[in-house]
């Protein structure tokens, strides 16, 4: 029969041992920050993330979702995964022209005539020599998302011609190269981070935006914005980034989990995009949006013809053909 302080110090080994795997188990928890609801094309894919390190860690590694710009904007995510206050992010496109310059290439406006276009550009070897870029910033980049087609929606009038779009006031995010752009047509373009839009649209500073069908939906701008049309003039991108600290803790093994994941997460971000550009005009109509579902294309990139030779200046302009004959 154990004695008295046996039983003791039996039952504080015991305590110690929990007290010891439940930290453990915590420091198995890596945060996963985006900007948008889980119930969007970045929450789709970090559900797939997520699922899919469980699965491959046989859930010995688990993922903590922070939807909603709870861990900061895009580019506040950027700078704490660089610095390691982050595990983990799903970051859109805009922000990495100011980190690096290389990436204003894909902000050129109408550069692609699809998302099949751009899926075979970033799939292909040019996608892998921007993902090593990434990966030279402080930070390693798992595997590419998406976000979406841009489309254009605004508080005044329905816009089908680069004449349409003149005068009116519109939010871009925080890349050179769009609002370039968006002025090249007669816009007042101005950048704004996302987590502020709405509020921005609510008050009246600007007249309109342009985003993801699933951004708009999923952010509802429909109840501040009155017109969309079809633009598709900038492809959306999104990367699956991981601070170089949580990556180096990981196992080779590990790694090739987390690449797989990221793969995983970004096919699912691809399809809730392609799906939302189906049933999302629809909902958008249905809440009172008037929709312009065709544009002159040809128009629009002939009013960029000036922009256009700047871009090839600063891009190089056999890029700017290969990534456009891919």
């Amino acid at each position: 029969m154990l004695s008295r302080r046996a039983v003791i110090a039996s039952a504080a080994s015991l305590v110690a041992v929990r007290a010891f795997t439940a930290r453990a188990r915590a420091a198995q928890v890596l945060k996963l920050g985006y900007i948008l609801p889980q119930d969007s094309q970045l929450g789709a894919g970090a559900i797939a993330f997520a699922d899919e390190v469980k699965k491959r860690t046989g859930g010995k590694l688990a993922i903590e979702q922070y939807p909603n710009s709870a861990l900061g904007g895009d580019l506040e995510m950027i700078k704490g995964v660089q610095s390691g206050q982050i595990d983990l992010a799903f970051i859109t496109s805009p922000p990495f022209t100011g980190l690096i310059p290389e990436f204003g290439v894909f902000e050129i406006p109408f550069l692609f005539r699809d998302a099949g276009h751009a899926h075979a550009v970033f799939d292909g070897a040019i996608g892998q020599d921007y993902l090593k870029k990434i990966s030279a910033k402080d930070m390693v980049a798992l595997g590419w998302g998406e976000n979406g087609l841009r489309h254009l929606t605004n508080s005044k009038r329905p816009v089908k011609t680069p004449q349409d779009i003149s005068g009116l006031r519109i939010r871009v995010p925080q890349s050179d190269v769009m609002v370039q752009g968006f002025q090249a047509l007669g816009a007042v373009a101005e950048p704004l981070a996302f987590p502020a839009l709405y509020g921005a649209l609510e008050a009246g500073k600007f007249d309109g935006e342009e985003n993801p069908i699933a951004t708009i939906v999923a952010s509802k701008f429909d109840k501040v914005q009155k017109y969309l049309s079809m633009t598709g003039h900038v492809y959306s991108w999104a990367v699956f980034v991981m601070s170089k600290d949580a990556y180096e803790d990981l196992s080779e093994e590990e790694r090739t989990a987390f690449a797989a994941a990221a793969a995983a997460g970004g096919a699912a971000s691809r399809k809730y995009a392609a799906d939302a550009e189906k049933s999302g005009v629809e909902s958008l109509r249905k809440a009172g949006m008037e929709v312009t579902l065709d544009i002159d294309r040809a128009a629009f990139v002939n009013a960029l013809k000036t922009a256009q030779q700047k871009f090839a200046q600063t891009y190089g302009a056999d890029l700017i053909e290969h990534i456009q004959k891919a």
